[in-house]
């Protein structure tokens, strides 16, 4: 396998030589236009529309206003200039034998006028995206892509990433233990920590992740093991934060709401000299709760510096640090045979001093050069700490005596301690060739990350043999009056640590070959390679080191190789139609009938779907259907190596099971002018088991957790004329699908937990607001205008209502 990877590695690099050999000719026949577009006031255009009439050539600014269009064969053109809301300005350039034509323009809009609109179609669908790496357009992306841009993050007042997901067709809400993070699914896979990325760089969801930096969330959708290695299949989510400008500028603003929530947050950025400059991003939260007891209390602070180290290499420096508390929740818990209690939503069982304390701090630098106008290296390496000390109460759920649940919970006590570092390294080569009639444009990079977690457990007492568990009173879930049972925080000590170390690299290739202009193929493979070392324990009692027993007596090594290939075929330059094929990997836990490591389970994407702009690029209307299959799903083995002993080690597995995953999905966003935007979409998933033990789960069974049927819209209108000029409302509905809880169903009848059925919902939010002179500004929302009540479960337990009805506003100034 080892030999085929560096045979097609081979091939890439000799024909990516051979095509600069074709280009550089090229060059020395056609000539290129370049040059700047700025705002009457001075600021650079970022993110403008940039093409010649009666061409296929175009291109938008980047974020410093700057542009190129390469390879234009001789002759005499009209350029044009445009974006959404804006008149369109024209200036007509003549293009020589390989010479450089410059055209600098000033537009008639100024900075603030340019920000309050989203450029055309072409931006949208052309505008490369930082989650694909390559710098490809998302016409030329094999999957589906959605990006949440500042307009939206702004409008809706976003303050957590659930917040930007719930505007994300296909991925649908979940929960996790205490709802101390956020948690997520697509496709019906869970969204870990793997998942999840801030410029590219993995980050921890500890905490939940503050939304005030964010420009973008940029969601990959399907297989992206390609890039980024030992992730699952849903999707991939990467959040842009706001990065310096070159420019002075900022903005102040409160935001506050129900159940006295307060939160300022200061932006500023500006040059500190003609090639360096700042950004400072700093905001604190507090806030009680709808449900009694819970509060939070947060600090965070982003700063970041950009260097321009010459006209052809920049250097991004970024930290942040959070520091959250927040009262871990479990919900209301369930009884009598998994049914949830009508004891209202605001009812906390937790004990009272729960607690769970967090601190977040990371640092990346990402620097990129430009050895020419077609080849670009960019270089990160990041580092992430996270830090989180728990105490509380465990799970409310109705105990279960001789086959019958009660109302009657007991309340175990958890104490958790936790350090994680991560370290992250990425090296990313991008650049295009010609060879013949046929163009390349090709990703080249390798990756590395390592983590370094250790837990610490705990001991209720000073004593050797003071025990590790302790329990707080049980309580009764349908009587109020037991919540309130008085507890001191009992005294707890560590005892013991245990470090858990892994380590991750990969390498990658990719190519987009455009046969033509109407015919492309996207073709690329990784290695990836991980190490996981037997965990090891030391006790501060007995001053002993253990480590951990994984079947093997030394580190768990995985391999794994992810393909990808994609077939685009694009009859108009506004539609593409695609067909792709990806897989991605799981590592498995355990061991086989013969002690050695279980591989990973190989997981196959089939998609298949349309991207349309219309309107001349101010609608845009995307469907994409998917099959994901898992024929590598790993069971506990049901003998042993001699096939006739039952196995009763759940630590023995096998490859015994299948999961097929099928869905589809519609995204539709549309800005008609600049006054108007609008975007929504539906999605279907429907995942099952296929193939599962005589002793396993029903087959034809959707997986618990999943959620079938998910939907979204939003709309906003800003009066631009007249008596109500500056006046904008909004109006947005998001709906969640009747889905099921707790566990599968067994074909023995045995029981593992009783399901836990939960009905559809639907939530509306709705938006009024002012903006006086384009620089304060007043937005208000009231969410959940119907106090819709329903519930977010993890299994069979933290079962925690969605908000009420609320109300939030925001006062905002920007200088």
């Amino acid at each position: 396998m080892m030999a085929k990877f560096y045979t097609i590695l081979y091939l890439f690099l000799i024909s990516t030589f051979c095509g600069q050999a074709a280009k550089a000719d090229d060059d020395l026949r056609n000539g290129f236009i370049k040059g700047h577009i700025q705002t009457n006031d001075g600021k650079p255009a970022a993110y403008v529309s940039v093409g010649l009439i009666n061409t296929s050539k175009g291109t938008i600014t980047d974020e410093q206003g700057d542009y190129r269009l390469n390879n234009i064969k001789p002759g005499i053109y009209t350029l044009r200039i445009s974006h959404v809301g804006m008149p369109a300005e024209e200036q007509q350039v003549t293009v020589k034998d390989g010479q450089m034509a410059e055209v600098n323009v000033v537009l008639r809009e100024s900075a603030s006028q340019l920000n309050e609109v989203v450029v055309a179609g072409a931006s949208r669908q052309n505008r490369p995206i930082n989650v694909g790496k390559s710098g490809l357009r998302l016409m030329d992306i094999p999957q589906a892509v959605q990006i949440i841009d500042t307009t939206v993050i702004a409008d809706l007042q976003i303050n957590r990433l659930t917040d930007v997901i719930r505007n994300v067709n296909g991925i649908a809400l979940g929960e996790n233990r205490g709802s101390t993070n956020e948690t997520f699914n697509a496709r019906g896979y869970s969204l870990g920590a793997n998942n999840v990325f801030k410029n590219g760089a993995r980050t921890s969801l500890g905490g939940s992740l503050e939304a005030s930096t964010l420009e973008a969330v940029e969601v990959l959708k399907g297989s992206a093991a390609l890039l980024y290695g030992g992730v699952t299949g849903g999707a991939v989510v990467n959040l842009v934060t706001k990065k310096p400008k070159f420019n002075w500028g900022g903005e102040v603003s409160m935001r506050a709401g129900s159940y006295s929530f307060y939160k300022p947050i200061v932006d500023v950025y500006g040059p500190i000299s003609k090639n360096v400059a700042f950004r400072v991003i700093g905001t604190t939260e507090n806030s009680d709760s709808f449900r009694d007891v819970v509060k939070t209390s947060r600090v965070y602070v982003n700063p970041s510096l950009l260097f321009k180290l010459g006209q052809r290499t920049d250097l991004l420096l970024q930290g942040d640090y959070l520091k959250s508390n927040y009262t871990p929740d479990f919900g209301i818990g369930t009884v009598f045979g998994g049914q949830i209690p009508d004891i209202g939503r605001n009812a906390f069982l937790n004990v009272s001093w729960a607690y769970n304390h967090t601190k977040t701090a990371t640092a990346q630098a990402n620097l990129t050069h430009r050895f020419n106008d077609v080849w670009k290296l960019n270089v990160i390496g990041a580092y992430q700490s996270y830090f989180r000390n728990y105490f509380g109460a465990e799970r409310p759920q109705g105990a279960t005596t001789n086959g019958v649940t009660s109302s009657i919970s007991p309340r175990a006590l958890t104490r958790s301690q936790n350090q994680e570092y991560t370290y992250n390294q990425q090296l990313n080569l991008t650049g295009g060739a010609q060879t013949g009639f046929i163009k390349h444009t090709f990703l080249f990079g390798a990756d590395a990350d390592q983590s370094r977690t250790t837990s610490y457990g705990f001991k209720y007492g000073t004593a050797a043999n003071a025990p590790t568990t302790a329990n707080a009173a049980p309580i009764n879930i349908l009587d109020p009056s037991t919540y309130a049972t008085s507890m001191d925080i009992p005294f707890t000590r560590i005892y013991q640590n245990t470090f858990t170390p892994i380590y991750r690299m990969g390498a990658f290739a990719q190519d987009l070959i455009e046969l033509t202009d109407k015919f492309k193929v996207l073709a690329g493979i990784r290695y990836t390679w991980q190490k996981q070392p037997r965990a090891s324990t030391f006790n501060e009692d007995t001053q002993t080191t253990t480590l951990a027993s994984n079947g093997i007596g030394k580190a768990k090594i995985d391999k794994a190789f992810s393909p990808k290939i994609g077939l685009i075929y694009q009859p108009l330059t506004t539609t593409s139609i695609y067909a792709s094929y990806a897989n991605n990997f799981t590592s498995n836990t355990g061991v086989d009938v013969f002690g050695a490591p279980l591989a990973p389970s190989i997981i196959d994407q089939y998609e298949v779907g349309v991207k349309n702009d219309l309107l001349n690029g101010r609608l845009t209307v995307n469907v994409t259907a998917y099959r994901i299959i898992n024929n590598r799903f790993a069971q506990t083995a049901q003998f042993q190596a001699n096939g006739t002993t039952p196995n009763s080690d759940t630590n023995v597995k096998e490859f015994s099971g299948k999961t097929a995953s099928d869905g589809v999905e519609v995204d539709i966003t549309g800005r008609l002018s600049s006054s108007l935007y609008f975007l929504g979409g539906y999605a279907y998933n429907f995942i099952r088991y296929t193939s599962t033990l005589p002793t396993g789960i029903t087959e034809g069974e959707r997986i618990v957790g999943s959620v079938p049927r998910t939907a979204n819209g939003t709309v906003f209108y800003t009066f631009n004329h007249g008596t109500v000029k500056g006046l904008k409302l909004g109006l947005s509905g998001f709906y969640t699908g009747a889905r099921n809880s707790g566990f599968n169903t067994l074909k023995t009848g045995a029981s593992r937990g009783v399901p836990v059925q939960l009905n559809g919902y639907t939530t509306f939010d709705v938006s009024a607001g002012y903006v006086f002179k384009r620089k304060l500004s007043l937005l208000a929302k009231l969410s959940n205008i119907t106090n819709e009540l329903n519930y977010l479960v993890h299994e069979n337990y933290s079962v925690n209502p969605i908000p009420p009805r609320m109300v939030s506003a925001t006062l905002s100034y920007k200088f």
